[in-house]
């Protein structure tokens, strides 16, 4: 493809129509994933034992994931995004099918079918890292940053749309099919996606002579695993305490990989990660900004079924339903954002305001207790949505208007990186947080003996279920309820701490106007990063 046609916005739009719905689909397989698994796993745990090891299901795909997606972004701007793009959809496959396998007869029967389970998860977490950092690396491609807007915009509506589903679609499978189907679910939706994508998508080459930084990929994925090991088990119920030994020598792992990092980088012919990306400041703030986003966002909505399904009393079943008035809202306005920044150019104020209006939303939703009606926290779940909507995608088109068009996955990838690392400490943060508040509050309203399971009361914690609660005593049942609403709205009001600073970041990122073709973009150094990382 020439270079006169990337700059062809009206024949630019019809290609990118028809490739479309094939990335769309793999970007929803990707938010699909661990919403349809997390339904499931109650049944997988009962059929495959090795409940202390469930955490392990999550974690394996989050590891696989996180330590990809930089690596991802790197081999398709080295190699071409299409081939890379196909590879990671395959691997995600591959990996589906033997998570849906895994103890099974198919491959031996094994006894040990959770260990076998939590590998195959890691394996298809390789793959998914690929998924959503291709689809927007593909975007920047075909779509100058000026028209990117609307299809990011459609792709921040599809991902509220997965996360809706997901519950619903996890919920039906288990109940109807059987646990293995939420993982064999992917074979056909991905089929269809990589034979459109394979038939259809047509991108321009931007370099031809490859090297792989193995070295700064190897020591960046041990520093990314210990990261992530310790915001999975840090404080965790099946993990170990913030100042045991295995938490603080995976701190000292994950400092001396991630200080190693920066020098073999400086000297790496084809770095993962090029540091003078964060010479430009927009990309810096903007990073930053996704990092805070993930935090305060993906941390305190993991709490958001446990208010509603324990202290409301909503049923598992309606868990995707209850998030509809948020994710309806981040649709709406996801796309209204997308269509405003292609018409007008102008895209600051949607950060500043998104990330402002989100931090009302988590206020709101730390003044709810036990009283709180479904219809007041639709309302204020909706007025976080609403934030939503301004960000998820503003983030990501500013780090790619950020950098030059050889360094798009890297910009992309890191946009990723930076939001799941985030939402990743947010998790850990706040469940730490939640089961401090818990414990206290049990102690308050039902005594010492209470908080550890004592004096009537079942074990507390992130997976108790409404069906539990019912068994018990009122007045012991009413002590638990109050419990959790006061634990659960002290995780929204530390969320309100890290989300009124992504406004604050956001107002300092310099409105640069978006390119009309896919040139380079004008990287504004500052003295500070320059000296850093040259």
């Amino acid at each position: 493809m020439t270079e006169a046609a990337a700059s062809a916005p009206p024949g630019r739009s019809k290609e990118v129509m028809v490739v479309l719905p094939g990335l769309l689909l793999a970007m929803m397989l990707a938010m699909l994933d661990n919403m349809i698994v997390g339904t499931a796993m109650p049944r997988i745990v009962g059929e495959l034992n090795g409940l202390e090891y469930f955490t392990w299901v999550t974690t394996a795909y989050v590891l696989g994931t996180t330590v990809s997606t930089p690596i991802w972004g790197k081999l398709g701007d080295l190699y071409g995004r299409k081939t890379v793009f196909l590879t990671s959809i395959v691997m995600f496959l591959i990996g589906s099918a033997l998570c849906g396998m895994a103890g099974s007869a198919m491959l031996g029967g094994t006894a040990d079918g959770m260990t076998e389970l939590i590998a195959f998860r890691a394996f298809q977490g390789l793959g998914a890292g690929g998924l959503i950092v291709g689809v927007m690396a593909i975007i920047g491609d075909l779509v100058p940053p000026r028209e990117r807007g609307q299809y990011q915009g459609i792709m921040a509506a599809i991902m509220s749309l997965a996360m809706i589903a997901g519950p619903l679609a996890g919920g039906f499978i288990t109940d109807h099919l059987n646990w293995r189907w939420a993982f064999y679910v992917n074979l056909p939706l991905g089929g269809v996606a990589l034979a459109w994508l394979f038939l259809k998508l047509k991108l321009p080459k931007y370099r031809t002579e490859h090297r792989i930084d193995w070295l700064g990929a190897g020591v960046l994925t041990v520093g990314i695993a210990a990261l992530v090991l310790i915001t999975s088990w840090g404080g965790q119920q099946h993990g170990y305490p913030w100042g045991s030994w295995q938490i603080l020598s995976l701190a000292a792992v994950a400092v001396v990989a991630l200080l190693a990092f920066i020098p073999i980088e400086r000297r790496a012919t084809e770095p993962i990660i090029p540091l003078h990306v964060f010479r430009d400041r927009n990309f810096s703030l903007i990073s930053g900004v996704g990092f805070l986003l993930g935090f305060a966002m993906f941390g305190a909505i993991t709490f958001l079924p446990l208010f509603q399904q324990t202290v409301q009393g909503a049923t598992a079943t309606n868990s995707g339903l209850l998030l509809l008035p948020m994710m309806a809202a981040a649709m709406v306005v996801s796309l209204f954002v997308g269509k405003r920044i292609t018409t007008t150019g102008k895209y600051k104020i949607f950060p500043v305001v998104g990330g402002a209006t989100m931090a009302v939303g988590m206020v709101l939703l730390a003044l709810m207790d036990v009283n709180t009606p479904g219809w007041q926290t639709g309302l204020f779940i909706a007025v976080l949505g609403l934030g939503m909507g301004g960000l998820m995608q503003t983030t990501m088109l500013i780090a790619q208007n950020s950098v030059e068009q050889k360094d798009l996955g890297v910009a992309s990838s890191a946009s990723t990186f930076f939001r799941s690392i985030g939402g990743s400490f947010g998790v850990s943060l706040f469940g730490a947080i939640f089961n401090n508040r818990l414990t206290e509050a049990l102690a308050t309203n039902l005594g010492p003996a209470a908080a550890g399971g004592g004096g009537g009361a079942p074990e507390i914690g992130i997976g108790t279920s409404a069906a539990a609660l019912n068994q018990l005593p009122p007045q012991v049942k009413t002590g638990i309820l109050e419990s959790l609403a006061t634990a659960i709205s002290g995780v929204f009001g530390w969320a309100v701490l890290f989300a009124v600073l992504v406004p604050v970041v956001a107002a300092f990122v310099k409105e640069i106007p978006l390119r009309s073709g896919n040139t380079p973009a004008t990287v504004e150094a500052t003295p500070e990063a320059v000296s850093a990382f040259d």
